[in-house]
């Protein structure tokens, strides 16, 4: 089986995750900036290739009431830069940052001061959701 790539897609960062080789546990691998725009997807593109992943699953952040916003909109947009190579499979995400926050505290790590942390986290909760509906 193919590993699975999973994106949590903020304004300023990308929470990077992956699949182990079975597809059953998503692990954290990094955070990158996601500005310049064209080096990130340049970065994920990369780790794709080196790890034969041909399926990334994006987190898609919907308001409360099911809708699209703003943020969800920046996601497609950033998302739509991929497509051409890859299989892009749309996660909600909603309440992913806050769940990531408990797990963290929970754990006692200091993600108040790290917010790489959350990201990264909030990238496995995403992909740990897709793998777990498989």
């Amino acid at each position: 089986m193919n590993r699975i790539l999973g994106l949590d897609i903020g304004k300023k960062r990308i929470g990077i995750a992956m699949s182990d080789a079975t597809g059953i546990i998503a692990q954290p691998v990094e955070t990158i900036s996601r500005v310049p725009e064209d080096l990130a997807i340049e970065k994920i593109k990369s780790l794709c290739q080196k790890n034969n992943i041909k399926i990334i699953v994006a987190g898609l952040p919907k308001n409360m009431n099911n809708t699209i916003g703003e943020q969800a909109k920046d996601c497609l947009d950033f998302a739509e830069k991929l497509k051409a190579d890859y299989e892009i499979v749309f996660e909600d995400e909603r309440l992913s940052s806050r769940q990531a926050e408990y797990i963290l505290a929970q754990t006692g790590r200091k993600y108040t001061k790290d917010k790489k942390l959350v990201d990264l986290k909030s990238a496995c909760i995403i992909l740990q959701q897709f793998l777990d509906r498989k």
